[in-house]
């Protein structure tokens, strides 16, 4: 995956006694979730394009696998994406349900920095590092 644009959006800086997922904060996320879906939709466009462009026959059998293998990478990376973005879209509806940014395991809020770095956790830290030490 490329790196996001999403991570050139400006942290939230929550103003004293603000509440937590106030309205200013989940404006934030929404636009930061919403310009990320953006990019991954224009670069699924991209390889779509690319590979409909370059898909006329080669006469050398090395260069016809090279250019398979590389399609190939780029339609596993395309599918990584796009169950991102299946994930960014249940992180927008949780929005909507008014969910978001609450931890699913425990139902304590997901640290601010955790949201900037991931917009789509639904974990706290803690749970999710007891989560990943029992799939070991």
């Amino acid at each position: 995956m490329t790196d996001p644009n999403f991570n050139e959006i400006p942290a939230y800086i929550p103003k004293k006694r603000e509440k937590f997922m106030s309205v200013g904060q989940l404006k934030h996320f929404i636009h930061k979730l919403n310009v990320w879906r953006e990019q991954l939709v224009t670069e699924a466009e991209s390889t779509i394009n690319h590979i409909q462009e370059d898909s006329s026959p080669v006469a050398d059998i090395n260069d016809r696998a090279t250019i398979e293998e590389e399609f190939a990478l780029e339609l596993r990376t395309r599918d990584r994406e796009r169950k991102l973005i299946n994930k960014i879209d249940k992180t927008l509806h949780m929005i909507d349900m008014g969910d978001y940014g609450y931890c699913k395991t425990c139902g304590i809020e997901i640290a601010l920095n955790r949201l900037e770095a991931r917009p789509t956790a639904n974990q706290c830290i803690d749970c999710k590092t007891v989560e990943e030490r029992k799939e070991i």
